[in-house]
């Protein structure tokens, strides 16, 4: 690989509403390419603007993502955004009116990635392609419906709404976590079916999707008729599965390498530096390890010094294919300005679509 390349594979999280002395170093380290915002972060539309400009002035090219589903998975809820609507109440309309649940989707989405951008964020981890078999409480209401066919198509039409708004879309958990009761924030869920009932299933909507998503998410899930590896960390899965036999070409981002099943492979715990190379190893794209900043910030600094010095050492070479997919999730047009963007007709109106 040339010394040339040049690749930005890590996104970490920041400590606060500001940006400390330790956040800019950590941002301004050469292989972090993202930056990942939680409700912490948050007070208002004008501090969210000027922590992003910080972020920005450290390297343009930082992707500034948030995870802001709707419903309970909503990182802003106050100063004039709006309360989005769970996934599952637009399923719940489509059982009553199809064509009502398409448009109020993709309402949701434009009004979603209208107001993100309008503060500065420029890519949204959603929509959640995981169906709703009744035992998931991690999944739960983020889910479209039970139904492959239902959430792909609600999917595609809140990434319609996405698009029309500038924004990227990220398709999650591949290839599905909604059949497994186990929260992998906290314990390491195992799915037993075959790959042929998976991929008949859950899988579907990636499938169907594979033209349509601009990134994929995989969950930290092991599916030991597939390989004994978690999906983030399965070559199986990433290459053989989702890159080869379903063809997708866009980014693909580890979930959160600080989760109870984001570091176990091989019923071993690896460090966060091997942890993330190991995703990056399977097919990964992005590597990205939340909530480590606060307090002294200790495990982002041993993610980065570990993986500074495994790619010194040649553990790892960098991918100008994986960073020119990271780059692609960046917005192409101008942000809009809140105070302009909440009266456009195109905004009122989808406003005016969403569920009540």
């Amino acid at each position: 690989m040339s010394a040339s390349v040049t690749q930005r594979p890590l996104v970490i999280d920041v400590a606060g509403t500001t940006l400390g002395a330790a956040d800019r170093r950590r941002l301004a380290h050469p292989q972090v390419g993202g930056v990942i915002h939680f409700a912490r972060n948050w007070e208002s539309r004008a501090q969210m603007q000027a922590l992003n400009a910080q972020i920005k002035a450290i390297r343009p090219d930082l992707l500034i993502c948030v995870d802001h589903e709707g419903g309970r998975v909503q990182r802003f809820r106050t100063d004039g955004f709006t309360r989005l609507p769970s996934m599952r109440a637009l399923g719940t309309l489509w059982m009553d009116d199809p064509m009502r649940a398409v448009q109020a989707a993709t309402a949701a989405g434009f009004v979603l990635a209208s107001e993100l951008r309008a503060v500065g964020v420029d890519f949204c981890f959603a929509p959640v392609l995981d169906l709703d078999h009744g035992e998931s409480s991690v999944i739960g209401d983020r889910s479209f419906h039970r139904d492959p066919r239902v959430a792909a198509l609600l999917a595609k039409s809140l990434m319609h709404g996405l698009l029309q708004a500038g924004m990227a879309n990220c398709g999650k958990h591949f290839p599905g976590h909604g059949f497994v009761k186990a929260d992998s924030h906290v314990a390491i869920p195992v799915d037993r079916r075959s790959l042929k009932a998976i991929l008949a299933d859950d899988a579907r909507p990636f499938a169907w999707l594979t033209g349509t998503l601009a990134a994929v998410m995989p969950a930290h899930v092991i599916y030991p008729k597939v390989d004994a590896r978690p999906a983030g960390f399965s070559s199986k899965w990433l290459q053989d599965i989702l890159r080869g036999r379903l063809g997708f070409d866009g980014a693909i981002f580890s979930d959160d390498l600080s989760m109870e099943a984001g570091r176990y492979i091989d019923g071993r715990l690896l460090s966060y530096a091997d942890a993330a190379l190991a995703a990056l190893g399977a097919g990964c794209d992005l590597a990205m390890l939340c909530n480590q900043s606060i307090g002294d910030g200790a495990p982002l600094d041993e993610l980065l010094d570990g993986f500074a010095a495994a790619a010194q050492a040649g553990r790892w070479q960098p991918d100008a294919a994986g960073e020119a997919r990271r780059r692609a999730l960046l917005p192409k047009a101008p942000a809009p300005a809140w105070d302009a963007m909440v009266v456009s007709p195109t905004y009122r109106r989808a406003l005016s679509q969403l569920p009540a």
